[in-house]
């Protein structure tokens, strides 16, 4: 779950704030397996450096708190990995160095939106590569494929062959493709090849299309599910799904996942109905606000005071945020009339604000 930075007017990050947003999206182990810090969902490219980085220190804190509350043998650790992505190769390998020191997991990396990066196999192969092998603790690096981010427009898409070429390197684990379903089944066609070297996982980072790439074909014998995906998308199933939604509705996202996997038709419809109710409610009200939405919901949740944006980012007018607010009153009846429990996000207050937990 990528999860939003909380910042005050004034742009300084909130750091006790960002911490609950953490706490929150784990749900007591219900919600998120991984918290991506400092990635698109946390205007990485619209804060400071140093405001990254604390963003990466606090969210590693956080989960090992919480990884250490769940006890030895839980089965269900959650990870910490960092956007390490910022405009100047320089700044980049000095996140990935601050990452790996401050107790992340992985590291998250979009080539094509660091500026001078002409051949980004390269750039990972030569400069990640050296920076890891210097270091006594080694991390994996996911790929970030999105076009809304990349410096060259007339560059979208890193190359299939490229992160081929990138996945044969022992650290480099999987690529995360923000893109529509056209652009992603290039990836998941190739797939086999990236396997030369070992596991190397997908992941859809446009969020509803995990309904569609997984919705069983029904066959003579009744529904189809995994073996029809294989052959559908080419060898390439997705292993994860990255939803910026999911910093509002934690569980219901991860329920998502989980009956989406399975190829329950029925529940896949229901969860679908009651996330698609969110998106069109951000899209209706905030158009391309969705950052300023979400902040606006956590607050509602009584999971953070300040709900302001990054400088750059499309802030809620008065008029559109009291509009968003009684709309996200209805997109929570119909989460409570479509999902069971415990798949229903606990809020620290109600929309009405009075203190409860839902589910």
């Amino acid at each position: 779950m990528p999860v939003v930075t909380v910042l005050d007017p004034d742009g300084h990050l909130v750091e006790a704030e960002q911490r609950a947003v953490v706490r929150h999206v784990v749900q007591d182990g219900y919600g998120a397996d991984v918290i991506f810090a400092a990635g698109t969902t946390g205007e990485w490219d619209r804060i400071t450096n140093p405001v990254r980085q604390r963003v990466v220190q606090i969210c590693a804190e956080e989960v090992a708190k919480a990884n250490a509350a769940f006890g030895a043998g839980s089965g269900r650790p959650v990870e910490a990995w960092a956007g390490i992505t910022a405009p100047t190769a320089a700044e980049t390998l000095e996140n990935l160095d601050f990452a790996i020191a401050h107790g992340a997991d992985a590291a998250v990396l979009a080539p094509l939106s660091i500026q001078g990066i002409e051949d980004p196999v390269r750039f990972v192969a030569r400069d990640i590569s050296d920076l890891l092998d210097a270091r006594p603790r080694r991390i994996p690096v996911v790929l970030y494929d999105n076009a809304d981010i990349a410096v060259d427009p007339n560059v979208p898409h890193i190359r299939t062959r490229q992160v081929k070429a990138m996945s044969r390197l022992d650290f480099v684990r999987g690529i995360k493709v923000s893109a529509p379903r056209r652009v992603l089944g290039n990836y998941t066609k190739a797939a086999k090849s990236f396997r030369d070297r070992g596991e190397f996982g997908i992941y859809v980072g446009n969020a509803m299309l995990i309904f569609e790439l997984f919705r069983p074909r029904a066959g003579f014998f009744g529904p189809v599910s995994e073996h029809w995906n294989r052959y559908r998308l080419g060898g390439g199933i997705p292993i994860g799904v990255v939803a910026g939604p999911a910093n509002v509705l934690p569980r219901e996202w991860a329920y998502a996942w989980q009956v989406s996997r399975a190829g329950d038709v029925d529940r896949m419809d229901d969860v679908r109905a009651a996330l698609e109710a969110f998106r069109t409610l951000t899209k209706t009200v905030g158009g391309k606000r969705s950052i300023a939405c979400l902040k606006r919901a956590l607050r509602m949740q009584g999971v953070i005071e300040s709900c302001a944006v990054a400088p750059g980012s499309a802030a809620l007018s008065d008029e559109d945020a009291e509009r968003f607010e009684r709309g996200f009153a209805d997109v929570c009846r119909t989460v409570r009339a479509r999902i069971r429990a415990p798949w229903i996000s606990e809020f620290p207050r109600s929309i009405s604000g009075q203190e409860h937990r839902h589910g």
